[in-house]
């Protein structure tokens, strides 16, 4: 299927046989997918065989070697052999004309050898293909093109037949030549990964394996320098890792023991040897690759639209040029010969490649553009539907902020002037010590918080790090341990009394000074979660607990604003707290106290004031807002089977930026569909004014049609040098 307007032959041939149920086209991979109930599934190769496809079968088990076969599979366009045919055509062709000038005879001997002489050697496939459609009765453009070659023949008109079959054959290299390079921007995923990787054998020796082949659990090495294999966990070593091929990050990340890396990513600086935790065929690259295909073979809507224009269309022009040529003659008493050549032309001309051709091209390009950059686009319905968002709804937790609460404020009371003077640090350390045998999320914040000044390392919650300095001297020793519960803990450091908890624990000790309680006031306008560090007989400190903001989500709101986009936060978080976040990241609508269902409502009441509304989350929770609204975005989907399978858009990376920018290329896309379809159908408008009153010649139209289709697809490559910084921003337009 080197052409999309194949597909319909295709199908007129196999869906009369009985047994086929369903066929699935990917035209731009050039795959047909069948399901079946036959015993023997040789009738459908022998069907495809008699229309000139070739046909082999693809395995479809979801291993990397299968994904290799099907996506190193090259089309490298036309042979050797076709161009010299080609060349001669050409040469033949132009002596046909030049011949029939010098002697004002068309018709002559020389000039019919020579026209012949070109027409077999470059006309050969589209006069087999316009037979085939003949017999099976589809009317595409080898059948046009036949019956074109034909009628001039059949009219005299030797030269103009050799000169159509030469110009057409040329821009079909052209155009196989430029789908290949939409093609080939996917395909080019896969060759990110090595075919090979170095991994520990029996005894401790290094040795060089198919990556097919190595086991989870496995440690392989990766050299400075070298692409990663496989995904997995690094167990030793430290580097800078390029990963922009997964996540669209434009800087190599910081990669230490416990750090994951994915397959296809390139290790800059140190060594790593990395344990294996997914194999060839599971890695985040590969499923990645199996997304974007699938996304490929689907429709999108304009496609749809255009598919179905298409197929009443051509046949109407076909009754057109029928009447044009008979109508004239037989009932006006016309001349028979320049009625029957304008409708030639018209047939050549009507020809709905230009608009067939263009949409596929476009998407797969603007797929491309997206995968490229870390945004993973379940479809082309997805990347069509993001230009109408009108507005998007983000939850808070993991999406707007990191999802880890930390220390944001530490002031320090001591009111009473007392003889033991506290400092920030001291009291963190205290703190951190009432804390550390609670396992409540604010109570790990507080500890973390001294574990990161103790290492450099501001919010370090490394587990085993936790634990170590639970364990360790750098923690004062506490008895007396007590948890009150829904309150916070009590413990005697020394010979002295402390507590460490909320607001009702400060009261219930009698410690609620009012500088106590305004300072509470304050830090909850903020939206912080409070804690109150007291002794027996007064407060020492107040400390805030946040979830912290990421400095990507403001920039990305500020961008939603610039593109006209409503924003909205639903989070489970009070409202209080939701207010504040809103105030800072610059939300203009916060909801909070929402469950699941209330979200799902919530989704719901936005698309009837809307119309078309996304939603971004990263959690389970999310799942039935996400299904519910036009496009569900997951955040950091990078390595996360559920979120690559079932978002319609994964944002591979923890940043939210991603969202303006998949809004500008879905917008862009819409744009060149726009056009794409206008100028194909101006093309047509034009040439039929032209064909009508007999200015436009048989080659004249090849050019118009094809030149047509060449145009399409150059523009809607355009997509894959995609601009993310330089796209205008304006309002989208409406594309019906």
């Amino acid at each position: 299927m080197c052409c999309p307007t194949e597909e319909q032959l295709v199908r007129n041939r196999l869906k009369p046989v009985q047994g086929i149920e369903r066929l699935d086209f990917n035209t731009m991979q050039r795959e047909l997918t069948v399901s079946h109930t036959l015993d023997d599934d040789q009738a459908i190769f022998s069907a495809l065989e008699s229309l000139g496809l070739g046909a082999q079968r693809k395995t479809t088990a979801p291993d990397a070697e299968t994904i290799a076969t099907v996506n190193h599979h090259k089309h490298e366009g036309a042979t050797l052999t076709t161009k010299w045919l080609m060349g001669v055509s050409g040469a033949a062709a132009l002596a046909s004309e030049g011949v029939a000038y010098a002697t004002g005879n068309e018709g002559s001997l020389p000039v019919i050898a020579l026209a012949l002489l070109s027409i077999a050697s470059g006309g050969r496939d589209t006069l087999r293909k316009g037979w085939i459609a003949l017999r099976t009765l589809t009317l595409n453009i080898n059948f046009l093109m036949s019956l074109a070659v034909a009628g001039a023949i059949f009219i005299g008109q030797w030269p103009e037949a050799a000169m159509v079959t030469f110009l057409f054959g040329v821009a079909e290299m052209i155009e196989a030549f430029s789908l290949e390079r939409a093609r080939n921007a996917i395909r080019g995923l896969l060759e990110m990964a090595p075919e090979t990787a170095l991994v520990q054998g029996v005894g401790g020796a290094w040795n060089e394996v198919a990556a097919t082949k190595v086991q989870v659990g496995q440690i392989m090495r990766v050299r400075p320098g070298e692409r990663i294999p496989l995904d997995g966990i690094v167990t030793s070593g430290e580097s800078f890792v390029n990963q922009a091929p997964i996540t669209g990050e434009s800087l190599p990340v910081a990669k230490k023991s416990g750090d994951s890396v994915f397959a296809g990513s390139v290790n800059e600086r140190g060594a790593l040897e990395v344990r294996v935790s997914s194999g060839s065929g599971d890695t985040t690259l590969a499923r990645i690759i199996r997304a974007v295909q699938e996304a490929q073979a689907q429709r999108a809507p304009t496609q749809r639209f255009i598919d179905n224009f298409a197929r009443f269309y051509t046949p109407a022009v076909v009754l057109g040029a029928i009447l044009i040529a008979a109508v004239p003659p037989l009932l006006f008493a016309q001349p028979f010969q320049p009625w029957l050549y304008k409708a030639l032309v018209l047939l050549v001309v009507a020809c709905p490649c230009a608009l067939v051709i263009s949409t596929p091209v476009t998407v797969v390009s603007g797929l491309a553009a997206a995968a490229r950059r870390g945004i993973l686009v379940k479809g082309g319905a997805y990347l069509e539907t993001g230009r109408k968002l009108r507005a998007v709804a983000l939850d808070k937790t993991g999406t707007l902020t990191h999802g880890k609460p930390v220390v944001t404020d530490i002031v320090v009371l001591n009111e009473s002037g007392g003889m033991m003077q506290w400092d920030k640090e001291a009291l963190l350390q205290l703190a951190a010590s009432l804390d550390a045998p609670s396992e409540h999320p604010v109570a790990s914040a507080i500890v973390a918080a001294w574990t990161g000044a103790k290492n450099t390392e501001a919010g370090s919650t490394d587990p085993a790090r936790l634990e170590s300095v639970k364990k360790s001297g750098e923690l004062l020793p506490v008895t007396e341990f007590e948890s009150l519960t829904g309150r916070g803990v009590k413990g005697r450091v020394g010979k002295v009394l402390y507590f460490i908890g909320n607001h009702r624990l400060a009261e219930e000790n009698g410690v609620c000074s009012p500088r106590v309680e305004a300072e509470l006031e304050r830090l909850e306008r903020e939206g912080k979660t409070t804690v109150v560090l007291t002794n027996e007989r007064e407060a020492l400190a107040v400390l805030g607990v946040a979830d912290t903001l990421r400095e990507s989500s403001i920039q990305a709101l500020r961008q939603l604003h610039e593109l006209s986009v409503q924003s909205v936060m639903l989070t489970g978080d009070n409202q209080t707290t939701a207010s504040a976040i809103a105030r800072q990241v610059g939300i203009d609508d916060a909801r909070g106290d929402l469950l699941p269902e209330d979200k799902f409502s919530a989704i719901g009441g936005l698309l009837q004031k809307y119309g078309t509304v996304g939603m971004v989350g990263d959690g389970i929770n999310d799942a039935p807002a996400l299904a519910k609204a036009s496009v569900g975005f997951a955040m950091g989907a990078a390595g996360t089977d559920t979120a690559i399978e079932t978002a319609d858009v994964a944002l591979m990376q923890d940043d939210l930026r991603k969202l303006p920018l998949f809004i500008r290329l879905s917008r862009q896309t819409g744009t060149i569909l726009a056009q794409n379809i206008a100028f194909s159908i101006g093309v047509k408008i034009v040439f039929f004014a032209l064909a009508l009153t007999g200015h436009a010649t048989l080659w004249m139209a090849v050019f118009a049609d094809m030149g047509a289709s060449l145009l399409v697809v150059f523009n809607g490559l355009r997509l894959l040098r995609f601009d993310s910084q330089n796209t205008a921003t304006a309002a989208p337009e409406v594309l019906s």
